[in-house]
Formats: structure tokens, C-alpha cells, sequence
């Protein structure tokens, strides 16, 4: 996908905050500091457009990005901090379950995890939540770029059984330095940008019979 432009949009932490043009929504959920920022940056060509930040925990909000018109991406407060009080982290979830689990225009939810590192007790309790609830998603294993090239599928495999994920789901191996799995991730979100009234068409058509057909 060719971006064209890109720009931050707000930080909603209620429905009456979010946007309201009905265009495509891909969220970002990760532990804190898992790459979020740096993915959506690397995604869009833009060094800086969502930023990257050393502490931990720092994103409180959910941050969308447009994209070329088409598309939100919507970046989720990071999970797990520990020097995030609890009352803090529960009010996070409260907002972010609501938004999982209730938003129309989510259309498909990037997981990200640590390729480095097998995944966190949060990471499983996220992935489960999103299989339980059975929303469009996929994992994506960041920072591929900070182990060597042969030990890649080695952290995939520990990634795929520590979720409990089959072969199919993945985890698709990401770099922000490298750019690897730029493109193959495009591919994979674009088919979920149909434009509403695209949507709203589409849904006619299987409705109504085509002109000329006829019951036999």
C-alpha cells in the first residue's frame, strides 16, 4: 500500500471521543514497549508521527492515526507495566475491553509480542480474550532484527506453542530497523479496508437477486 498521508487524529478513552467518519479500524495491542509506535511508524514511512518513548507506560489513551483516508490505526495503551498502579491498569482495561469489544469499525487486531522473549501471562490472557471473543486477528513478533536471522523460527515456534496458536496464525516476523514484514503485513490489512459504502453495497447485492435470474 502506497501511503500518501498520514496524521494523528486524537486520544479518545470514551466512545463519544472516537471518530465518527466510519473509516477502518486496525488497533495495536502489546505489552509496553513491545514496538507499537515504532511499527505504525515504519508502516507510514514517518520517523516520528507516533511516538516512541523510553518509559514504559507512557501511552494512556487510545491514539488513532489516519492513513491516506482509508484507514485508522489505533494504538492501545501498553500492557503489564509494573510501575502502573493497579487502579490505573484496571481503568485502562475497563476502556479497552469496551472498545474491543464493542466497536463496529474494528476491523482486525495486530497483536504484537517480543520475538525475543516467550510471551507474558498478559500476552496469553490477550490472545485468549481475542480468540474467546472471536475477533479478526493477528500476531506479530517485533524486534526480529535484535536476535540472529537462524534463531528466527526457533522464537516463533516458543511464541506459536506459549499461545497456543496453530501454524496458520502465525506469528508473522517483524523489524522496524529492517523493514521486514512491512509489505506482507499491508497485504494482509488491506483486504479489511472496504470503504463503507462499499460495505453498505455489497451487503445489497447479496440481498437482492440479480436482474434476470429466476427461482427454478
Amino acid at each position: 500500500m502506497k501511503v500518501n498521508t498520514s496524521e494523528f487524529v486524537i486520544s479518545a478513552v470514551q466512545p463519544s471521543q472516537y471518530p465518527e467518519d466510519a473509516l477502518p479500524e486496525i488497533a495495536l495491542a502489546g505489552r509496553s514497549n513491545v514496538g507499537k509506535s515504532s511499527l505504525i511508524n515504519k508502516m507510514i514511512n514517518r520517523k516520528n508521527l507516533a511516538r516512541t518513548s523510553s518509559q514504559p507506560g507512557k501511552t494512556q489513551t487510545l491514539n488513532y492515526y489516519r492513513i491516506n483516508q482509508d484507514l485508522y490505526f489505533v494504538d492501545l495503551p501498553g500492557y503489564g507495566y509494573a510501575k502502573v498502579s493497579k487502579t490505573e491498569r484496571e481503568r485502562w482495561g475497563r476502556f479497552i475491553e469496551q472498545y474491543l469489544a464493542q466497536r463496529e469499525e474494528l476491523k482486525l487486531v495486530l497483536q504484537l509480542v517480543d520475538l525475543r522473549h516467550p510471551p507474558s501471562k498478559e500476552d496469553q490472557a490477550m490472545f485468549q480474550w481475542l480468540q474467546h471473543f472471536d475477533k479478526p486477528m493477528l500476531v506479530v513478533a517485533t524486534k526480529a532484527d535484535k536476535i540472529p536471522k537462524s534463531q528466527w523460527q526457533k522464537h516463533a515456534k516458543i511464541v506459536r506453542e506459549t499461545l497456543g496458536m496453530t501454524p496458520s496464525q502465525g506469528p508473522l516476523l517483524f523489524s522496524s530497523e529492517l523493514g521486514l514484514g512491512k509489505d506482507e503485513l499491508w497485504s494482509i490489512i488491506e483486504p479489511f479496508l472496504v470503504k463503507p459504502e462499499l460495505e453498505e453495497q455489497l451487503e445489497e447485492s447479496v440481498e437482492e437477486p440479480l436482474e434476470g435470474s429466476s427461482e427454478q
